[in-house]
């Protein structure tokens, strides 16, 4: 049965339930603007009613407030996600495509359709003055300030390159601090929760950082509750909060974490000819990992995945896109190198053994040959981009190699290193025979490799036809014509190539030692310009031009290039990237927009709005009166009961 005072309660639960109401709806209102913060509602039911012995049989015994909850949809949120990783996967590319295209663009003074027209005006100066210095002398300038457009174009877009790696660091970087952050996060909201409450603001700040996180990379979130195994029924208030990235990668389980790991490529740990040294591997490791650990039991982060996502996916793609061109066959038996003597036969040592080449730790030195079938573009030299040394997979294991050569055909031999580095990367075994073998990896986008070997490709085969032309031809004083092009030989060397290193020294690779980076004209012609062949009849008089008529007509009528002639490389490269900056610019517009949607969409639902909540103010103002109301009128049916009546 109730106590007289049963009314007073039911009005006391009404004003505390209005008084939640209303501090909910000031805290609402208070973080109207705050980033991230989702709209809260007390969540109030009925109070159990009690018996009375009366007709009626039970009487309400006022309300309780249960929780103050956040009012938030998981599935806005997982679209949301979803949109920002497709988001800062194309702003990436589209931003990094418009500086690659500023970098080829020709503002018609410094551009190479414009420096390749100067140059055409310069050779018909010469067949004007075949005999002249001075014409000849401008011919070679011009021809130089080519190449040095290709060194340039190709520094820049190296440069670009190590910027787009160090963004990369930037993002593993953050994204293992998220998953610190996260974890730490998981542990406070479990303490709170496990006492009955609900960690509104802390869910919010960790719903902030995986917003954050999936403009990185794709995430996919799980949450689970934790269950006591000795009597699962029972509700211990704890949850699982599980964070994946890029598709299959655990990042954050609960209070554990992992980190995403930059290890920088050695020197002489290429896989591309073009990219630039200390470019980063990604690896995935603990969270005990620190700086300066040994990484080589480190497992890799798949940089080829295609589900990677975010801004990480569209740098890796701009960094390492080669529009799935790299090199990839199959393994032959490994060869030792046997040591020969003058007569070239097979040395052996006094126990009659035969002896084989061994490296500088006394260990043997393994060749192992590759088939690359039938791949076109793994048999043309001008679209070479294996390094001079670095490493190779061979089935599932990383080997270094310390040069290659190449029959002409299908094969390549390459010497392997036999050990001394303190990396992952030391052989550990005889290669395999009958494995898949490769350098790097394929990325299918078109991104500075691609056009870095683009370029490449056009240097090569236009060096060659020029050469030839060049070195058929003889001076205005009759003297054989020395070649135009080649390359420097090191950068810190003004060495260059010789023509019979381009061509018959060259075991097959051709011009494959030309890159935009060394391209440069033979230094003989700069010194002295009248060593130009104008000539292509010795018995001919200073004035013949004939070899620069042969130069012409290479010039504009051989297909040097992607169908081609020479003087329309920017037209094909330029098509290949204004394509790919329209598809990533319209992308990011459509993004852009579906961002602006979905975020508008999730905000109606946990956003704060402050009509509504001025609504609110008013409705829970009036509900916390009427209550004090309540009381006041029960104050003074107590009093007159209590004072007047002698009760």
């Amino acid at each position: 049965m109730p106590s007289q005072f049963f009314g007073l309660n039911i009005a006391a639960s009404g004003l505390r339930a209005a008084n939640a109401s209303l501090n909910t709806t000031a805290n609402n209102i208070s973080n109207a603007d705050t980033k991230g913060y989702s709209r809260q509602k007390v969540k109030q039911e009925a109070s159990d009613p009690i018996r009375v012995f009366a007709r009626y049989g039970c009487a309400g015994a006022g309300v309780e407030t249960i929780a103050i909850e956040r009012v938030r949809d998981n599935f806005y949120d997982v679209k949301y996600r979803t949109n920002e990783s497709l988001l800062g996967n194309v702003q990436q590319k589209n931003y990094y495509n418009q500086l690659i295209e500023q970098y080829l663009a020709d503002d018609g003074t410094t551009g190479f359709t414009s420096l390749f027209d100067k140059m055409k005006v310069a050779m018909e100066d010469v067949k004007k003055a075949a005999g002249t210095t001075e014409a000849k002398a401008t011919f070679v300038s011009s021809m130089r300030s080519l190449t040095e457009y290709f060194n340039s174009v190709y520094t820049s877009l190296q440069n670009e390159q190590a910027d787009v790696n160090a963004e990369i660091k930037l993002c593993a970087d953050r994204i293992t601090a998220i998953s610190q952050e996260v974890a730490s996060i998981n542990k406070q909201i479990n303490v709170i929760e496990m006492t009955g409450t609900t960690a509104n603001e802390l869910r919010d700040k960790r719903d902030v950082l995986i917003d954050e996180l999936s403009k990185i990379v794709s995430v996919e979130v799980k949450e689970s509750p934790v269950k006591d195994e000795n009597d699962p029924d029972r509700v211990t208030g704890a949850t699982r909060y599980q964070v994946w990235i890029g598709g299959s990668y655990q990042l954050v389980d609960s209070y554990e974490y992992r980190k995403l790991v930059c290890v920088a490529r050695e020197s002489d740990g290429g896989v591309n000819q073009n990219d630039v040294d200390g470019l980063f591997e990604l690896k995935w490791a603990y969270a005990n990992y620190k700086d300066g650990d040994d990484y080589s039991d480190l497992s890799d982060f798949q940089m080829d995945s295609r589900i990677i996502g975010g801004e990480l996916q569209g740098l890796l793609a701009i960094r390492d896109g080669n529009n799935s061109q790299y090199f990839h066959g199959i393994s032959g038996t490994p060869q030792l190198i046997p040591v020969l003597d003058a007569n070239g036969n097979q040395e052996v040592d006094t126990s009659g053994n035969p002896v084989y080449e061994r490296d500088g730790n006394g260990n043997l030195i393994y060749t192992v040959e590759i088939d690359v079938g039938d791949v076109a573009y793994l048999k043309d030299m001008n679209k070479c981009t294996i390094p001079q040394a670095g490493q190779i997979t061979i089935g599932s294991k990383m080997y270094k190699y310390d040069s290659w050569s190449y029959d002409g055909g299908s094969k390549y031999k390459f010497v392997l290193d036999n050990g001394g580095e303190p990396s992952d990367y030391v052989r550990k075994s005889v290669p395999a025979t009958g494995k898949a073998a490769s350098i790097g990896f394929g990325n299918s986008y078109e991104g500075i490799p691609y056009y870095l070997e683009q370029m490449n490709e056009w240097i090569r085969q236009f060096s060659s036809a020029v050469n030839d032309i060049m070195v058929s031809g003889y001076t205005s004083d009759s003297l054989d014509g020395v070649f135009l092009l080649t390359g420097v030989q090191d950068r810190n060397s003004v060495a260059q190539y010789s023509y019979e290193e381009l061509t018959s020294l060259s075991e097959n690779k051709g011009y494959y030692f030309l890159r935009g980076g060394n391209f440069d004209v033979n230094s003989v012609l700069q010194d002295n310009c009248d060593r130009l062949a104008t000539k292509s009849d010795i018995t001919e008089g200073e004035s013949e031009y004939h070899n620069m008529d042969r130069l012409k007509e290479m010039f504009d009528t051989k297909k040097i290039f992607r169908g081609a002639t020479s003087g329309e490389f920017l037209t094909k490269v330029l098509a290949d990237v204004a394509l790919n900056t329209s598809n990533a610019n319209t992308l990011e517009e459509t993004y852009t927009a579906l961002e602006k949607t979905i975020g508008n969409q999730r905000l109606s639902d946990s956003g704060v709005d402050e009509d509504e909540e001025a609504s609110n103010l008013v409705k829970f103002q009036n509900a916390y009166t009427l209550s004090s109301k309540m009381i006041q009128t029960l104050t003074e049916i107590y009093d007159r009961l209590i004072l007047e009546t002698g009760v």
